[in-house]
């Protein structure tokens, strides 16, 4: 029996953001110290400091925006501890993530440079949970004020004379939780105040992101819109993926295909989240001015044994590459209200796309789906639908079955060169069972010239890559059958993904 999948062509919707492919590095563990940065003096291959096999990866997936310091480390950062000579800066306990030494030597400017490196946007939370407004008010003018005023005095005394350009501040983080356990009002009435001081100097505009709900609490989201929508860019929301719950992790590996189709399910769950946060801000903004930025999302297990606790490391297996493209799917599809968003962490945290130890790298399973659906960065939704048996598992705990979508899939398309072509990204959720997949790109009436496509997979629905074996999982050449002038087809395997780009 064969899937299908329809492309409609004629149903041009709007650019898919860039930003939708962003990351998130946070002082948690190793993705900055050992991770990004290793130090000016490091013997591992480096770029003033940074990791250079790092920054590659990044590059070459087309990193387009990096969020720091946190996360709950944001809300007890005072950026003033991370500026000037190293010597000098401020050594802490790092008491929200394992009880390690914070020496700041990762400050401002190395994170403003390291985005230099990257090509990306800069994406700084700033504290609300413990920091004043005055903090705030000069963090700001000492990134981006370019004249006579003691903050940007400071910057040039500690090496750039000119200011930097900030894309995106988010104003606290999870300010219901680690960020100060406020209730909703409260901090809405903060946010009113903070952003009041996240001054615009000059004509570069700072997209002023106000901290939003966890999950699916829509009440946080409608206060905020009601009360302060119309001082905010875009608002955030965050969603992970557990097997169980957050209180009750399993590993990344070793699960069973129960607990496949319990994560899956839980991603997909991602959709709906989203639909009705969108459907509470429609009542404040019906013209989808202020973004939903899920700027906090991916798998969540208990960390590897032998590592420590607050370091979050996990493995990244065939499980993780196919729940980052059903949320890259989802997001795509919603990318009419959502423009920003940032995968849990960027190195060696949660559902990182690489991993390292010394001098050596990985690049995960998930690194490689987001290799594959680079092409969607920029390029126009189209409308899509697809007919295809749910995938079904029962669950013996629940006393039920588990169903889930049969397929994830989005679509888009640009033009290059005087060509048209279109991506179509496909994910099989099917831990068991391989599909035919018949892809009909509806009004292109007979103009498909050429197809191909890449397939993300491993031989198991845990199959990770390691420091030995770091080829287990990667992006490899998919047949693709032109069946006629407006349709096309592959064989998909289980627990796979998909991209198939089409010219015509």
């Amino acid at each position: 029996m064969k899937e299908k999948i329809v492309v409609d062509t004629l149903d041009k919707k709007q650019t898919i953001s860039p930003d939708i492919y962003g990351h998130f590095s946070e002082h948690l563990g190793r993705c900055i110290y050992g991770g990004f940065w290793v130090g000016k003096d490091s013997k591992i291959p480096n770029v003033n400091g940074y990791n250079k096999a790092v920054v590659q990866a990044f590059k070459d997936i087309g990193i387009p925006n990096l969020r720091w310091p946190g996360g709950c480390f944001a809300d007890e950062y005072h950026w003033k501890d991370g500026i000037g000579p190293y010597d000098k800066r401020k050594r802490m306990i790092n008491t929200n993530w394992g009880g390690v030494i914070e020496d700041n030597s990762f400050g401002t400017h190395e994170f403003m440079g390291l985005c230099e490196e990257l090509g990306c946007k800069p994406y700084i939370c700033g504290n609300v949970g413990s920091g004043s407004v005055q903090e705030m008010d000069e963090w700001i003018e000492y990134i981006t004020f370019d004249g006579e005023s003691p903050m940007a005095r400071l910057r040039a005394e500690n090496g750039h004379k000119n200011a930097w350009k900030l894309d995106y501040f988010g104003v606290g983080n999870e300010n219901w939780g680690c960020g100060g356990n406020m209730r909703a009002e409260f901090y809405a009435d903060n946010y009113r105040r903070y952003q009041t001081f996240v001054r615009q100097y000059g004509k570069d505009k700072i997209f002023k992101i106000a901290g939003g709900a966890n999950g699916d609490d829509y009440n946080w989201t409608d206060v905020l819109m009601q009360s302060a929508g119309n001082m905010m860019d875009g608002i955030s929301m965050h969603y992970y993926t557990f097997e169980d719950s957050w209180a009750n992790k399993h590993p990344a590996t070793g699960f069973g295909k129960q607990g496949w189709y319990r994560i899956m399910k839980n991603a997909f769950h991602i959709d709906e989240i989203i639909r009705r946060h969108d459907e509470v801000m429609n009542k404040h903004d019906p013209q989808k001015r202020v973004a939903l930025v899920v700027d906090e999302w991916g798998n969540w297990f208990s960390c590897e044994p032998g590592t420590n606790p607050g370091f979050l490391y996990q493995q990244n297996s065939v499980c993780d590459a196919v729940v980052a493209a059903v949320h890259l799917n989802i997001f795509n599809n919603h990318s009419d209200r959502v423009r920003i968003a940032n995968l849990a962490q960027a190195v060696n945290v949660l559902q990182s796309p690489v991993l390292t130890e010394g001098d050596k790298i990985v690049l995960t399973p998930t690194w490689h789906v987001f290799h594959a659906f680079k092409g969607h960065q920029g390029a126009t939704l189209l409308g899509t639908s697809f007919a295809a048996q749910s995938a079904i598992s029962h669950d013996d705990e629940a006393g039920k079955d588990i169903v889930i979508p049969g397929l994830s899939v989005s679509a888009s398309e640009r033009e290059e060169g005087g060509k048209t072509s279109y991506l179509v990204t496909v994910a099989n959720p099917d831990v068991d069972k391989s599909k035919t997949v018949e892809i009909s790109l509806a009004g292109l009436k007979g103009r498909i010239e050429k197809a191909a496509g890449t397939i993300v997979n491993g031989d198991k629905m845990d199959t990770i890559n390691t420091f030995d074996k770091s080829d287990a999982v990667t992006e490899k050449t998919l047949a693709v059958k032109v069946l006629d002038g407006e349709s096309v087809e592959i064989e998909l395997p289980a627990h796979s993904v998909a991209a198939v780009t089409i010219t015509a």
